[in-house]
């Protein structure tokens, strides 16, 4: 039986992005996340409820996201879940879910400032190579994919993107 394994997430960073390098020498970015959902209950009262999602980004794409965000901005995330399981130091069994980050739009910022921007899609020439921007049109997250934002300007330049 086929199976699909695919996430779509948009939240703010809940601490500034970690990169670390492999022994091989590949960059690997530690993400984390809050999506926050609002709503009411049967008595009318509005709620809000917080997932805070751990993530994680291989390669270039992950320099990029530590480069431009920060605690608190806005990202959109497209991605896989995948189970990392291990022994701790007592030998019990842990196992925690994460997302593998493999595509990420800016978002318009809070206020109108800072957001914009392109959709970083990978090229589907094979392997884990080769990214370039998006050259499609469009709205941001919200509304559409790649294209600048409504309201605010990320300030980067197309040249300044290592891919």
């Amino acid at each position: 039986m086929p199976s699909y394994n695919k996430v779509l997430l948009m939240g703010n960073l809940t601490r500034d992005v970690q990169v670390k390098s492999t022994s091989g020498g590949q960059s690997v970015a530690d993400i984390s996340i809050a999506v926050n959902r609002k709503y009411k209950t049967k008595d009318g009262q509005d709620r809000e409820e917080v997932t805070y999602v751990d993530c994680e980004c291989w390669g270039p794409r992950g320099e990029v996201i530590a480069k431009y965000f920060s605690k608190g901005k806005p990202i959109f995330i497209e991605g896989r879940l995948k189970l990392d399981s291990w022994e701790d130091k007592d030998g019990q069994k842990r196992s925690k879910m994460r997302v593998m980050i493999e595509d990420f739009q800016f978002v318009e910022g809070r206020g109108g400032g800072g957001g914009g921007g392109g959709d970083y899609s990978r090229e589907e020439s094979g392997g884990g190579g080769g990214y370039a921007p998006s050259r499609s049109g469009g709205g941001n997250a919200g509304g559409g994919r790649g294209g600048q934002g409504g309201g605010g300007h990320s300030g980067i330049q197309e040249d300044e993107i290592p891919f």
